[in-house]
């Protein structure tokens, strides 16, 4: 259900985003705010504000003469972003270890890891939502370990460009064949990511993390090139050049 308590700003900022992240617009178009107002209900002035945010994330480009256009990214404008990711949840893994974790988010984290075990081990089978969601859950808390608000921004930063976030590509996997080992191996990594974490072992958390990040190249590598997919099946993928 719609969330009541979003302000005229988070629903202009979330539907732009959406529409951008669909491939509803070609590359380089131009994007008109009148027509964008009426197709997302909203007046113009929370959706300049909307474009305003965008234009910030990398989303959307500024036009010389006027106006924003919807931006482009090459296959390695994601990975390099997707490599950022991974150095920026490898260092606040290694702070975590290095500093300690207060108990509240330890607790968090090992709810979301326990809800996702339950989740692969479904006896009905995957429940693939539950999954996606805790997911994002522990890589969410992962940020907040260290007590940094910076490392925090940064990484919800770069989650927000195209195929760039932790659960990038968890929707399409569905459509990979070995998709549910794939899942399980990196279950295996977010707890090995925890226990070097509780053990103080700041080295070992990092390069778990940084080496984490890398299932998103193997998958951004199958889904463009070993296995392509149409870009309207995977959000964010229109966004990506052909060349």
């Amino acid at each position: 259900m719609p969330n009541k308590n979003l302000t005229k700003l988070d629903k202009a900022i979330l539907g732009l985003r959406s529409l951008v992240m669909s491939g509803d617009y070609s590359e380089g178009q131009r994007l008109s705010e009148v027509a964008l107002a009426e197709k997302l209900g909203i007046s113009r002035t929370p959706l300049r504000q909307a474009m305003d945010r965008l234009v910030a994330e990398g989303l959307l480009e500024r036009i010389e003469t006027g106006g924003c256009r919807v931006a482009t990214f090459t296959k390695e404008d994601i990975a390099d972003a997707i490599e950022l990711r991974g150095v920026l949840e490898g260092t606040a893994a290694r702070l975590a270890a290095e500093r300690g974790v207060a108990t509240d988010l330890l607790d968090q984290a090992r709810a979301a890891l326990d809800l996702i075990d339950a989740a692969l081990e479904r006896p009905g089978g995957l429940d693939f939502d539950q999954y996606v969601t805790q997911n994002a859950q522990f890589h969410a808390v992962l940020t907040r370990f260290p007590g940094s608000p910076l490392i925090e921004r940064e990484v919800d930063r770069m989650g927000l460009l195209p195929l760039a976030s932790p659960s990038a590509f968890l929707s399409d996997q569905a459509l990979i064949p070995d998709f549910q080992v794939s899942l399980r191996y990196a279950q295996g990594q977010h707890r090995a990511i925890l226990d070097a974490i509780l053990r103080r072992e700041g080295a070992r958390a990092e390069a778990l993390a940084r080496e984490h990040a890398r299932l998103a190249l193997m998958n951004l590598d199958r889904l463009t090139t070993t296995h392509p997919l149409p870009t309207s099946i995977v959000p964010g993928l229109a966004l990506v050049a052909s060349k």
